[in-house]
């Protein structure tokens, strides 16, 4: 998705920051359609990343444009994670829809890096959108796994015994 050229550098902070603070209310959702404990913590991970990001965000609205509004759109200009999904969309479209918004971000940032006006955003953007790559590579694992193993969303714990039989004396 390209950012619109007529935004300032400032205002694609405040659509960052509101990408960001979607992403995390996202995660925070999904969380709730997850039993298994250790997939809870991963989403858990990366709801708390994405607050990290605002923060990051926030911190370099301030520092580089102090004299601008803080406020961040009510509304993201880039895709919300679900908008293609339905009301009732199954866990493995959940993480399909993350890891397109991943990518989006990462694409985001990249871009949002070259449009910065100075080398201090241009890596913070950088560092980010590498962050988000990392978090493409977290869903693919977690969706393989779903895809593999439909249950293994809706289980406290994975059940490995019930999944093996024996084979020795």
């Amino acid at each position: 998705m390209a950012i619109d050229k007529k935004l300032a550098a400032w205002q694609v902070l405040g659509v960052a920051i509101r990408s960001e603070v979607d992403a995390a209310a996202f995660y925070a959702r999904l969380q709730e359609r997850v039993k298994n404990v250790i997939l809870v913590q991963k989403i858990k991970f990366l709801a708390m990343e994405e607050e990290h990001h605002k923060k990051i965000l926030e911190r370099l609205l301030g520092q580089k444009y102090p004299e601008k509004p803080k406020d961040v759109p009510k509304s993201s200009l880039m895709p919300p994670i679900a908008v293609s999904l339905g009301t009732e969309p199954t866990v493995p479209a959940l993480f399909e829809a993350a890891l397109k918004a991943e990518e989006a971000a990462e694409a985001f940032y990249n871009e949002a890096g070259g449009r910065a006006e100075d080398e201090a955003s241009r890596k913070i953007l950088a560092y980010l959108g590498r962050v988000e790559r990392s978090h493409q590579a977290m869903i693919k694992s977690e969706l393989e796994l779903l895809l593999k193993f439909p249950d293994y969303y809706s289980v406290d714990d994975f059940h490995l015994g019930e999944d093996l039989f024996h084979v020795g004396p």
